[in-house]
């Protein structure tokens, strides 16, 4: 899995922007309102700036916040590695560290001119943003889109050259809680419905975005959260783990050395270790766990991605120190608490499942179905896009409604946001 200098690390950290608390949260009835009329911008919502100036050809940015109490700080690395950056640390207004009540709306150009009558939010995964995601996958660097090549363009730009009326939300922390970011996925295709003056949205979430778009639309919530409002038309989710991911347990050892300082990793995703041995020392670190560990806790929104898939298809064998890496304890080289600890933490997979995605809302699944992501160890234990399960990307358990499922066998998880064959999909089903 290790690659030599950095940009195998930084390929890595990008897969984790297609993949990776229910503390505290309750789950309404599926049942919601009525369809929405189009209504003023909700009184909780307070815009802050907006951004004229924007690369990768966004027509404009606005940061608003979510003046709802509930909305609290949520923890960051100590050393950096989840920080805002890019010209999205200027949208937040050069804060490194966003509090989690604020969020960032993109417009494209034709947001109000678009012939298309019900408009698209995309919404991205985790360690992302709507720019590399959506507009520029090659913001990154090298292997940054999944491939040795990466475009300059993306989804955004199909989709506005079509003639939709495409939006983008940006999220405070990279790897947040799924909860908090579902009450904004809302409080977007509110403010999209006041400035089109139109009734619903269709939402497009990839990876860890189809985690927080799918609790918007079941009303799964925080206690002090609202419900879904009616306003989602379609949901389509891109290599979505419906059905849960498993893979930095079952891969462990090598998806470690990118994370682990100590071990020349620098990547922004949480470890299945609390402790491991680095070129000869063995060295704690609480704030890459999974699970709220020593007072740390930088990656819910990881956590409640996770499902157990070792009955289906096994865990990787090849992994030093593989058995206590997937079910807990010490191995040789390293120490965790395994994935059902994590799991029961704060998984969202199954209340997800039980809340159900109200009838109303029409459901596409997207799945990849090439496991070339470059610069990772690829999930390899059964067909998958490198890091998500097809069976998991297109598992439909509690979707009311399901209006296709579709396999794109040529791309890979970080390909689906711009793939031509994908991309064409998407726009088959929005159509």
């Amino acid at each position: 899995m290790r690659r030599n200098g950095r940009r195998g690390r930084r390929g890595l950290g990008w897969m984790l922007a297609g993949v990776l608390a229910l503390i505290g949260a309750v789950m309404a009835p599926s049942g919601t309102a009525a369809a929405a009329v189009p209504g003023a911008v909700p009184s909780y919502l307070t815009l802050e700036a907006t951004y004229s100036s924007v690369a990768n050809g966004w027509d404009h940015v606005e940061r608003y916040l979510d003046t709802t109490t509930g909305f609290r700080q949520e923890q960051y690395p100590p050393d950096g590695r989840g920080d805002q950056d890019g010209q999205r640390l200027t949208f937040f207004g050069g804060v490194k560290q966003p509090f989690s009540g604020r969020f960032l709306l993109y417009s494209a150009p034709g947001w109000n001119t678009g012939a298309h009558q019900v408009p698209v939010l995309l919404v991205h995964g985790a360690n992302d943003n709507p720019d590399r995601a959506w507009a520029n996958p090659g913001e990154s660097g090298g292997y940054g889109c999944g491939a040795a090549s990466c475009p300059n363009t993306g989804l955004m730009q199909y989709l506005a050259g079509r003639g939709y009326r495409v939006f983008a939300i940006g999220f405070a922390h990279k790897q947040g809680d799924n909860l908090m970011q579902a009450q904004e996925v809302g409080d977007a295709v509110a403010l999209i419905r006041a400035k089109l003056g139109v009734p619903q949205v269709d939402v497009v979430g990839w990876s860890k975005g189809e985690m927080s778009t799918r609790a918007y639309v079941s009303s799964v919530k925080p206690a002090w959260g609202r419900p879904a409002a009616g306003d989602v038309r379609k949901l389509i989710t891109l290599g979505g783990p419906n059905g849960g991911y498993d893979y930095p347990f079952a891969h462990g050892w090598a998806h470690d050395f990118s994370i682990w300082p100590q071990c020349g990793g620098a990547v922004n995703a949480p470890s299945p270790h609390l402790h491991m041995t680095c070129y000869g020392t063995y060295i704690a670190h609480p704030e890459f766990s999974f699970t709220p560990t020593s007072g740390y806790d930088d990656y819910p929104g990881q956590r409640q991605m996770l499902a157990r898939w070792d009955s289906v298809f096994g865990v990787d064998q090849t992994q030093q120190d593989w058995y206590t890496t997937y079910y807990g304890g010490q191995g040789f080289y390293t120490d965790g608490g395994g994935i059902q600890a994590a799991i029961d933490a704060g998984s969202l997979i199954a209340p997800l499942r039980q809340a159900g995605v109200p009838a109303s809302v029409t459901a596409y699944l997207l799945a990849g179905g090439t496991p070339n992501v470059l610069g990772i160890f690829n999930e390899d234990r059964g067909p998958s896009d490198g890091v998500v399960f097809v069976a998991s990307a297109l598992d439909t358990s509690g979707f009311a409604t399901v209006g296709g499922t579709a396999l794109i066998a040529s791309a890979n998880h970080l390909e689906l946001g711009w793939d031509g064959a994908a991309s064409a999909q998407v726009t088959g089903w929005l159509n």
